[in-house]
């Protein structure tokens, strides 16, 4: 009889106050040390001592000001970003702690330079072994392009244009040396093979890089690629490039479409779509009981007030809803948006509450609670594993990212309660097997740029 597929297990955290739940740093056991490198470090160890296949931390460039056009929401209750450290910093702390464990930060296409990052990120992973990974992202809004001198941010399918060349860049510099390049004879006097380092000398419509790079070719081949963009324009970069697709979806429906629209366009690219894992986003709370795990959870989703959870949807959608009244149905802000002629994601998450009618302050504090999609499952250890279960092999996900309701103990709640369970079940590795990411999430080293597939 054949060994049960395995599933991943990825933690997903800020660097900073907030990730999904609104209410989290106001948690009785929140410890709210997110300014210090004892708080990421302790968390770093938990997922490896819980054989987490990696952890990755989300950034944005701006703190929050498009509900009201100012900073006094978001800061006064806490939404997301009102702080946030910059991810490549701290995942270094985490790597200096860790031995096994993969480690990711996200950083933006649209601001960075590709010499800087390809840089970044392959010397995280020199020194951590192999074990890193890039969470590709375009950025989000104006809010952004302003603090990099910037008065209007690209159009959303023009930046992903421009991130398909940045990809093409990072690649050919993390390949301009060969595995072998490095000599280091100190006999002959010889330190590298200058015939094994080459110019990239990119010119592109967006892009001009000379190269090569300054850091030898990554332990792993190349650090791992995640993507978390679920447009359809962002579908088709995650096709192209992802080798990890962080997918949010608010049900099993939503989850199973998302996982078959993603493999699809990653096979459309002619790529294998087993060498891309998708994981979707689920936020467990823990208890003894269901019924004292259902009471956690209504304690940490009554913590959310519904401004700040507007605060952070305004800012997802690029729209000023302060300028509606809390007790506004949500249908009538829609429809003032579309005679307006103003374009929104915001129908997408009226939908998601599945035919809910709404104020926008009651889908204010909802989207505080879980960033409008995230499910919150509520139950003892065995029952979330059941979850976790259920929804593997019914062809949700290759792996699922655990949101926590609160730092750091949520971590060590689903090491200690829920981990065992999937292990004695056959379908968690109980100790790694490899010391890189790619060696945890079974990808083979990918083919240098412009070598024959």
């Amino acid at each position: 009889m054949s060994e049960p597929k395995q599933l991943h297990l990825a933690g997903f955290f800020s660097a900073g106050n907030v990730t999904h739940a609104h209410g989290a740093w106001r948690h009785a056991r929140a410890t709210n040390g997110f300014l210090t490198k004892e708080y990421y470090q302790h968390i770093a160890r938990t997922l490896e001592r819980g054989k987490f296949d990696l952890l990755f931390l989300p950034d944005a460039l701006a703190v929050e000001d498009s509900y009201g056009d100012n900073l006094e929401t978001g800061l006064r209750y806490g939404g997301q970003c009102a702080v946030a450290l910059e991810p490549a910093t701290v995942i270094a702390t985490m790597a200096a702690v860790t031995e096994r464990l993969g480690l990711g930060a996200t950083i933006s296409t649209t601001y960075y330079p590709p010499y800087h990052v390809a840089r970044q990120i392959a010397s995280l992973d020199q020194l951590s072994g192999g074990r890193i990974s890039w969470n590709v992202v375009t950025s989000l809004n104006n809010a952004e392009a302003r603090n990099f001198g910037i008065d209007q941010h690209l159009e959303h399918d023009t930046r992903y244009d421009r991130a398909d060349e940045f990809l093409e860049v990072v690649r050919k510099l993390w390949n301009s040396w060969d595995a072998d390049a490095l000599v280091l004879d100190k006999a002959s006097g010889q330190f590298a093979d200058p015939g094994k380092v080459r110019y990239v000398d990119h010119r592109g419509k967006w892009l001009n890089v000379r190269g090569p790079l300054q850091v030898p070719r990554s332990p792993q081949g190349e650090p791992v690629i995640l993507q978390a963009g679920l447009s359809e324009r962002g579908k088709r970069f995650a096709g192209r490039w992802a080798e990890g697709v962080f997918s949010i979806a608010p049900n099993l429906a939503f989850m199973q479409s998302n996982y078959r629209d993603i493999k699809a366009q990653v096979a459309a690219a002619g790529r294998d779509p087993d060498q891309t894992k998708i994981f979707t986003a689920v936020m467990p709370v823990l208890g003894e009981t269901e019924a004292i795990a259902r009471e956690r959870l209504e304690y940490l989703n009554a913590l959310v007030h519904p401004e700040v959870g507007l605060s952070t949807l305004s800012s997802h959608v690029g729209i000023n809803l302060a300028v509606y009244p809390l007790d506004t149905p949500i249908t009538e802000v829609l429809r003032d948006l579309k005679e307006r002629n103003i374009p929104t994601q915001l129908q997408m998450f009226a939908q998601a509450m599945q035919g809910e009618t709404l104020t926008l302050g009651e889908m204010g504090r909802r989207y505080g609670t879980n960033v409008g999609f995230v499910p919150q499952w509520a139950g003892t250890g065995e029952q979330i594993a059941d979850q976790i279960e259920t929804h593997f092999k019914a062809g949700a996900a290759d792996g699922f990212i655990i949101s926590p309701a609160f730092l750091p103990g949520a971590y060590d709640e689903f090491v200690d309660q829920v981990v065992p369970v999937l292990q004695a079940r056959g379908l968690f590795r109980t100790e790694y097997e490899g010391r890189t990411l790619r060696s945890h999430l079974g990808l083979r080293e990918p083919q240098a740029p412009g070598e024959n597939t």
